[in-house]
């Protein structure tokens, strides 16, 4: 069955993996984030306890999407719009360990609406202590991937390092490369002309590469600082720290290898493979 668009033209999709910490919080700040009552979908990553978030998310009026096994981030996400309904315009993809602020969704839409080059939209996201998080930023490129893996365990304030967290201004809208998938209003066509996140990234850079493949079609990626949510963390990948180091680097060479695919570039690739190999290590041995 089909989610249907209430009258802001927007859905919400959200991704679960043992979440009943954090989802409980997330659905019930989905309520004032629009003057519209909009739909939810929630795509359950094969959580252990997928029946008990099953009650959670439909005890809140939304959908839970169970996909039966764990493919990733953005896998997950890709099956969940599949289900919206043709009326869905624009759909905020959202970890569920964020609390949407009142208003977000509505005037992340307004921002989106007024111009039609827009092909996404993500608000200031704050950590829980208030700071906020670096939400925004360029595309980065393969010479400061490589500067930023090889320098940044032994000399954290590399420009390397420093240009790839490179975050600009948090007090003003403006255009960027890209936008974290934690938290990000996507125009539907538009994720749909690019057959939506990259399946092959199970997690992390899948939100990169949107935003770079969207900066190409001459569309453009807007923070929106008028627009709050809060990245409150959760405990479903607490233990698994090893793991997530290892699938960022991978995902990072991923990213950069298909964005400088030329044969004559084959020397930095092989340099930025072994590079975040020896981080990883160094990162695991401290």
């Amino acid at each position: 069955m089909s989610a249907t668009a209430g009258r802001s033209g927007a859905a919400i999709v959200t991704v679960s993996y043992n979440s009943a910490d954090v989802l409980p919080a997330f659905l019930a700040s989905v309520a004032a984030a629009s003057a519209d009552e909009v739909p939810v979908v929630v795509a359950d990553n094969a959580s252990s306890d997928a029946e008990g978030l099953r009650a959670l998310t439909e005890s809140a009026g939304a959908v839970f999407l169970p996909l039966g096994e764990n493919r990733g981030y953005g896998a997950a996400v890709n099956r969940a719009v599949a289900t919206l309904g043709p009326d869905v315009r624009w759909v905020l993809v959202s970890n569920p360990d964020v609390v949407l602020e009142p208003g977000a969704l509505d005037r992340l839409v307004a921002t989106a609406e007024a111009d039609p080059t827009i092909g996404a939209v993500g608000p200031r996201l704050l950590e829980p202590t208030g700071e906020v998080y670096p939400s925004a930023r360029l595309v980065p490129s393969l010479r400061t991937g490589l500067g930023h893996a090889v320098f940044a365990n032994v000399w954290p304030d590399n420009p390397w390092t420093r240009r790839y967290r490179q975050d600009g201004d948090h007090d003003g809208r403006r255009d960027t490369g890209w936008l974290s998938g934690a938290c990000v209003l996507v125009r539907r066509d538009v994720f749909e002309e690019l057959g939506g996140f990259d399946e092959g990234y199970f997690m992390y850079f899948e939100d990169v590469d949107l935003g770079w493949r969207i900066g190409r079609t001459g569309r453009r990626n807007v923070y929106e600082p008028a627009a709050t949510a809060t990245h409150i963390g959760g405990t479903a990948t607490q233990g698994a720290s090893e793991r997530m180091r290892r699938a960022h680097h991978e995902s990072a060479y991923r990213f950069l290898a298909q964005k400088y695919p030329a044969w004559w570039l084959w020397p930095l690739r092989i340099a930025l493979r072994t590079a975040l190999a020896v981080r990883a290590h160094a990162t695991h041995t401290r």
